[in-house]
């Protein structure tokens, strides 16, 4: 039996978990932003952050001398044992897998200061690095951590932080790099659609670089290539392929992942999205996704994002009232 709490105990037990929320609901974009961009999965980063979120609660907060830098070391830390199992997982998925596009135009940079290492291609290409490569780039490329906050946080020396976050640079590649501006982007992705609408294979082809590149996330879903598609012509030909496609759908611009895209629907459901990378020398990478589940996160992550900070005040009745109805009670035990 727990013996009563005094109206200043309970008092106080309430501002303190009040203002854990506040400081976990500010900094939560940014720890999205890390998971993220890590996992390149939407809905695994959601899990990440709502299980830093629980840890968050359950700590002693008042040895925390930086909220922000325990929480931060905690969301990487948990995307990286995250990373390691998801890596397992998608040996099994049938056909090129592709990250989870999300919608930035309520939230341009997905709680970053900067948009480095959001778009879907270059996401792609982060998730062939090891998981802790991955996070160091992130750590230093899209939240400039110095070296010694990567290495505190992933529990290294700073000069291997050094290192490992210059290897992960090393992996991209020139096109990776020289990525056009958002104007640019959005030109070529107009022009693209543009011509494929057409049936253009010409007008097509001389926006592709000749080494492009067309990758379908379907996980097996019918009408989706399974294997990479390459080379200037196939892609052309690829994305005119079938004469009953781009008449039957109808096209809504979006903006995911810091870049323009294209939402396809057909018979007023969402159905595929499409987006392209590339550089001054043209379009070097189409992405398709059909992958149902993607779809619905892209298409969900507008409401989620609304309603998160909702969510953890939420919590804080749930908290406050988890012993009945006297949260004086609760809040001393809690």
């Amino acid at each position: 039996m727990y013996p009563e709490a005094s109206p200043a105990q309970a008092s106080a037990a309430d501002r303190n978990l009040a203002e854990a929320v506040t400081t976990f609901v500010e900094l939560r974009p940014r720890l999205f932003g890390i998971a993220y961009r890590v996992l390149g999965s939407a809905t695994e980063a959601e899990d990440v952050v709502q299980e830093a979120w629980l840890r968050w609660q359950r700590t002693d907060r008042s040895a925390v001398v930086s909220p922000a830098a325990f929480l931060s070391s905690t969301t990487t830390r948990l995307a990286i044992n995250v990373a390691q199992s998801a890596r397992v997982r998608r040996e099994t998925y049938i056909g090129p897998w592709l990250p989870e596009p999300i919608d930035t135009s309520i939230d341009p940079v997905a709680g970053a200061e900067r948009a480095e290492a959001l778009e879907l291609a270059l996401l792609l290409v982060l998730q062939k690095l090891a998981p802790i490569e991955r996070a160091a780039y992130v750590l230093r490329e899209a939240f400039e951590y110095g070296y010694a906050e990567i290495a505190a946080i992933l529990r290294l020396t700073p000069v291997n932080a050094r290192k490992i976050v210059s290897r992960a640079r090393k992996h991209l590649t020139d096109d990776e790099r020289d990525s056009v501006d958002v104007r640019e982007h959005r030109r070529l992705l107009d022009a693209f659609v543009a011509a494929a609408q057409e049936g253009d294979v010409a007008s097509l082809e001389a926006l592709l670089t000749p080494e492009a590149v067309s990758l379908s996330d379907g996980n097996g879903l019918r009408g989706a290539a399974r294997v990479p598609v390459v080379g200037r012509a196939r892609v052309a030909n690829l994305s005119t392929a079938s004469s009953r496609f781009w008449p039957t759908v109808e096209i809504a611009p979006v903006q995911a992942n810091g870049r323009a895209g294209v939402l396809l629907h057909r018979d007023g459901r969402p159905t595929t999205f499409m987006t392209i990378a590339a550089t001054r020398r043209g379009i070097h990478r189409v992405l398709w996704v059909f992958a149902p589940d993607k779809i619905a996160t892209l298409v969900g992550h507008r409401t989620r994002r609304t309603l998160l900070p909702a969510r953890f005040e939420n919590a804080v009745a749930r908290e406050l009232t988890r012993e009945g109805n006297d949260s004086s009670y609760a809040a001393c035990r809690g």
